[in-house]
């Protein structure tokens, strides 16, 4: 049987930027595409975040997925397996933004989602008659999702297991992929499916990787009450509506969350609405910061800095209203745009772009465009400012003060994460 690899490629400029990170979630592309294998194929999987390749592994048929920032990466190690006589075919986020640049380093790739394609591509190499590019031009079923192989996981991110609900989003941001790599909208697993799945992790800490999983409200509660009787914690990502709907919240509460990722971005409407988020209304975030709180469920801030609209003036202004609204855990970005979205192609149109090297689009050490309002450096500044300040150790005592909500662990991940930081500055 043909021996496959699979490869969850991370170029060492996007380890090393996520190294004051404590939590770098499993991805989960390979291990739901090896439960698509044939079961008699030997698989092996390789997530370069948490372990090194051996070069000199053996494989018929390797597999690579990757995100912009690995892309460099992810082509040297198709051009080192190539040389080998190995067939190597990718997909994944970058592949579908730029298929024609992946497609010089590949026998094959794959365009959108791999569900169908992937089976249909393993028995045309089977037979020796695979094709170069495999488009999913429809939207692939979620029912009868194979459960992840649950060995294939590797990274010590403190879960117990990772899986899936939803995928899309039904917006369209001006600075986000989701639309491109999911263009069909948000779509469901059936909830007894994702239940099943949901209980077959052993242990009690479990991420849901879903873009969005409250943006279908009645899916969801009906989701949220199917998984409560495994009694387990669970943490997912969400936009601010999640925070209007007491009953929906009350649901997730009595079902195990633990935290919601809430993606506010800014703090200003006037950018928000720039970016085509204007459903986000700034003047509701407090509101809904405290809503979520009283559910006895943490927030995790996701923002985002450089927008047209900003000053030097936003860091300061933003930290301010993190503590003041004692926000659990935040994660800061420096605005990336990335190839194929409406943003890349606004600000390229418009002369700003700076850098193709697609190694400096981790959104974490380079500002690859030129900002309005700020310099390049200024903006890499405060974004440092951010991050020391948010987890400095007056800030965590003002913010988890204000909201001692799952303080039990909130605390003291707030202090390896100010560890971290203050680490890397060394």
């Amino acid at each position: 049987m043909p021996r496959l690899l699979l490869i969850t490629a991370s170029s060492p400029e996007i380890r090393s930027a996520r190294r004051p990170r404590i939590l770098n979630f499993q991805q989960i592309t390979m291990p739901y595409l090896a439960a698509r294998v044939p079961p008699d194929w030997p698989v092996t999987h390789i997530d370069e975040e948490a372990e090194r390749l051996d070069w000199n592994t053996e494989a018929d048929l390797v597999g690579i997925t990757f995100h912009t920032p690995s892309a460099a990466r992810a082509y040297q190690l198709a051009a080192h397996f190539r040389s080998r006589g190995a067939c190597v075919v990718m997909g994944g986020p970058h592949v579908t933004l730029m298929p024609e640049e992946a497609g010089c380093h590949a026998d094959a790739i794959f365009v959108g989602e791999a569900e169908g394609l992937w089976e249909e591509f393993l028995r045309d190499f089977v037979a020796g008659v695979y094709r170069r590019v495999y488009r999913q031009d429809g939207a692939p079923s979620l029912e009868r999702v194979p459960m992840a192989r649950k060995a294939l996981f590797h990274r010590n991110d403190h879960s117990s297991g990772v899986l899936f609900a939803t995928r899309g989003c039904p917006h369209r941001c001006e600075f986000c992929t989701i639309a491109l790599m999911y263009p069909h909208g948000l779509r469901k697993r059936p909830i007894a499916e994702v239940a099943a799945e949901y209980a077959s992790f052993r242990g009690k800490v479990i991420i849901f990787w879903d873009d969005n999983i409250t943006a279908d409200a009645d899916y969801a509660k009906e989701l949220f009450r199917a998984i409560a009787p495994y009694r387990k914690w669970w943490s997912s990502q969400a936009t601010i509506h999640a925070g209007r709907d007491d009953e929906l919240l009350e649901a997730a509460a009595r079902s195990g969350c633990t935290q919601l990722f809430l993606g506010l971005e800014s703090i200003s409407q006037f950018s928000l609405t720039e970016a085509h988020k204007g459903f986000n209304r700034v003047e509701e975030y407090a509101r809904i910061i405290a809503r979520v709180h009283a559910h006895g469920i943490a927030v995790q801030a996701g923002m985002v800095f450089g927008f047209d609209s900003y000053t030097p003036r936003i860091f300061e202004d933003t930290l301010g209203f993190l503590e003041e609204t004692g926000v659990q855990n935040a994660t800061f970005n420096i605005l990336t745009p990335y190839p194929g979205t409406p943003l890349f192609q606004r600000l390229e149109a418009e002369g700003r772009m700076l850098t193709r090297d697609w190694t400096k689009y981790n959104g974490r050490t380079e500002v690859v465009y030129r900002p309005k309002r700020m310099s390049p450096a200024e903006l890499e500044a405060g974004f440092r400012y951010a991050n020391r300040r948010f987890y400095s150790l007056p800030s965590v005592a003002r913010r988890l003060a204000r909201s001692p909500v799952q303080l039990w662990w909130t605390l003291p991940l707030n202090l390896a994460y100010g560890y971290g930081w203050q680490r890397s500055r060394r």
